[in-house]
């Protein structure tokens, strides 16, 4: 079982959290660097919540895999 395996099942069921976790770490450095990152930041975040599935869904999207 790999790291990022553990951590998606420890975040399994708290998808909420996490969201707010990475919404959190986010707004944290663009504060520390006064925005002057904040492109690389966005990036960033919308990755990690594509790799442990809390991005948010549309209401007339489908979940994804």
């Amino acid at each position: 079982m790999s790291f990022m395996d553990k951590i998606k099942g420890m975040l399994k069921g708290h998808e909420g959290m996490a969201d707010k976790g990475i919404d959190k770490g986010g707004d944290y450095v663009d504060d520390r660097t006064g925005n002057k990152y904040q492109k690389q930041v966005d990036t960033a975040q919308d990755r990690a919540r594509d790799e442990f599935g809390t991005r948010p869904q549309d209401p007339g999207s489908p979940p994804q895999p």
